[in-house]
């Protein structure tokens, strides 16, 4: 699943090519809006909310996606040739004179009024790279509940928005806790800690073409961007003790988790 940096960079890209621009096609791939004919309206802006794409568009409307596993929006010039999948996983087209947007797989998507846009987001907590963020509370959601594992309380995006499965991986072991201790248990201080660090991360990757943890800098050796997130079997950067992955889930979906058997304090899977 995307992580919160690389939604942003994708509203990035989209609203660069489309806001501020009138469409001169628009195709809903979705039996719900497949009718809306959204031609000759201006895109205003794109919006990330979390793991949320919004885009907003002239005569108060606004069309919300979520990627979720495998969906995605490429942008492509004109007369440039489409590569993000086969035409039977299209799911919207918005086009202008210069550049066209395609979403592919896109399994959440829909028109709605702006005004209602809070029925789509209004449940996330506070985003991490949004004008909303707000550490303290998002501090107080993440221990609203101290008997929940770690990993599942950071995925949780009411509680902040923007973590998927590489920064829990991460985080936790930047922690030295493993992702199933109860986040009640972290030591003092930690918590606190927490919620800066996933702020600092995501902020210093959204302008990055690879995402980095690591503190060493400058590096663009794929083995040395992440601590433990894909390294199964590598040793830990810290203790030398082999990487493990295992699923964590709430039971509604597992997730692949890392983390590392001897300096990771706490349960296992």
């Amino acid at each position: 699943m995307p992580e919160g940096d690389t939604v942003w960079q994708t509203a990035q890209r989209l609203h660069t090519a489309l806001a501020g621009q009138v469409l001169t096609r628009s195709d809903l791939r979705v039996p719900r809006f497949a009718t809306a004919d959204l031609t000759g309206r201006a895109v205003l802006d794109v919006t990330p909310r979390g793991k949320h794409l919004l885009t907003r568009i002239e005569g108060g409307l606004t069309l919300h996606s979520h990627l979720r596993m495998d969906g995605s929006w490429q942008v492509y010039g004109s007369g440039e040739r489409w590569r993000g999948g086969p035409t039977h996983q299209i799911r919207a087209i918005l086009g202008n004179a210069a550049y066209t947007a395609v979403g592919y797989r896109l399994p959440v998507l829909e028109l709605l009024r702006t005004a209602d846009e809070e029925q789509a987001v209004g449940h996330l907590g506070p985003d991490l790279l949004g004008p909303d963020w707000d550490p303290h509370a998002a501090l107080a959601n993440l221990l609203a509940d101290p008997a929940r594992p770690l990993g599942e309380a950071l995925l949780d995006q009411r509680n902040l928005a923007g973590i998927g499965n590489v920064y829990k991986s991460e985080l936790a072991f930047l922690a030295r806790a493993t992702p199933w201790l109860p986040i009640g248990e972290l030591p003092a201080g930690i918590p606190e800690r927490l919620v800066r660090t996933a702020h600092r991360l995501l902020e210093a990757n959204k302008d990055r073409l690879a995402r980095r943890t690591t503190a060493t800098g400058g590096t663009s050796r794929p083995d040395q961007l992440l601590y433990v997130y894909g390294r199964e079997g590598h040793p830990c950067p810290r203790c030398g003790t082999p990487i493990r992955k295992a699923d964590q889930g709430d039971g509604s979906r597992e997730r692949p988790t890392y983390w590392c058997p001897r300096c990771q304090t706490g349960p296992s899977s």
